[in-house]
Formats: structure tokens, C-alpha cells, sequence
């Protein structure tokens, strides 16, 4: 496992998506399988299925899938870290602009951002809280949610799937 630090998951992602998913950086675990939220324990593909994006639980290594529904992930930081207090605010500010140029690029209606720590840091918006956002990322829309990590007890699955069912396109109007 320590010898996936500092390596990268490659993006899922494509033109024109409903919801880009944005996480902080990928765990060594991530690093090790080259797939995004893979570490067992990650609430991630459970709350995307209970909060109705996906069909069923998708596994790591099926998150292409999520391009079928409109749906796609990236990071704000890419380089593989065992815990997000690794990384500096720098890479935090630079993610952040990386990130607004892949929006830019590739246009997708919202961008969700997967732990409001590391946006706050990222955008300097010290008083974001989870939910819509009034700004953009370039083109899209902004929702900022909790971060689905096990390590995260501050956010428990009832609470997580309500936080990401606000943003399902079922439950929400995109217009």
C-alpha cells in the first residue's frame, strides 16, 4: 500500500454529464487499485445507490458505468495520499484551479464536491456548508456534500444518502 502514494486514479468523466463528482485526492488504497472510493468501508457506492443514482452498488472497478447515467468522477488533489491532512493548502488552491479547467472543458451541469473541508480550502469559502452553492465552477453548477469516507464518523449512511438524494436529478430540478 505505501508504495501507491503519490500515484494517481485516472478520471471517469466525459462531455456533458448531469453531476461530476469531485473528491479531496485518492487514498493509497484508490493509489493500489487505480479505481476511485475502492477502499472497503467507503460509503460512496452504497450512498450513490441508496440515494438513487445508480441502479444497484457498483464496485470500484465498474465506475465507468457511471458515464451510461450522465454521471463521473474526479479529485480535487490527484496524487495518492494515505489520509487528506497529507496534502497542503497549495495543492488544495491548485487542485481547485485544475478542476475549474476540467469544468470548463467538459461542461457537466453540477459539480459535487465530496468533502467540504477540502473545498472550503480549495475555494477560500471558510463559511460553505453543505448543499447548493450560489457560485459556479465555470460553466456548471455547485453542491458541495460530505465526505462518504469510513473514516468520516461525522456523517453516518442515513445522513449521507439524504445529503446526496437533495442532489439526485429525480429529486431535484436542474434548470
Amino acid at each position: 500500500m505505501l508504495a501507491a502514494a503519490g500515484r494517481t486514479v485516472p478520471d471517469v468523466i466525459a462531455p456533458g454529464l448531469r453531476v461530476l463528482f469531485c473528491g479531496i485526492n485518492p487514498g493509497l488504497y484508490s493509489g493500489a487499485t487505480g479505481h476511485h472510493f475502492a477502499r472497503p468501508g467507503n460509503r460512496f457506492w452504497p450512498v450513490l445507490h441508496a440515494a438513487g443514482f445508480t441502479p444497484r452498488v457498483l464496485e470500484p472497478w465498474e465506475e465507468r458505468e457511471l458515464l451510461e447515467w450522465g454521471y463521473g468522477i474526479t479529485n480535487l488533489v490527484a496524487r495518492a495520499t494515505a489520509t487528506a491532512a497529507e496534502l497542503s493548502k497549495e495543492e488544495f488552491v491548485a487542485g481547485g484551479r485544475r478542476l475549474e479547467r476540467k469544468v470548463k472543458r467538459y461542461r457537466p451541469e453540477w459539480v459535487a464536491v465530496v468533502g467540504i473541508g477540502a473545498y472550503r480550502t480549495a475555494f477560500g469559502r471558510s463559511k460553505a456548508m453543505i448543499g447548493p452553492q450560489p457560485e459556479r465552477i465555470g460553466p456548471a453548477r455547485l453542491w458541495l456534500l460530505p465526505q462518504p469516507s469510513g473514516l468520516n464518523a461525522n456523517h453516518q449512511m442515513p445522513e449521507l444518502t439524504a445529503a446526496f438524494r437533495e442532489l439526485h436529478p429525480k429529486s431535484r430540478s436542474f434548470g
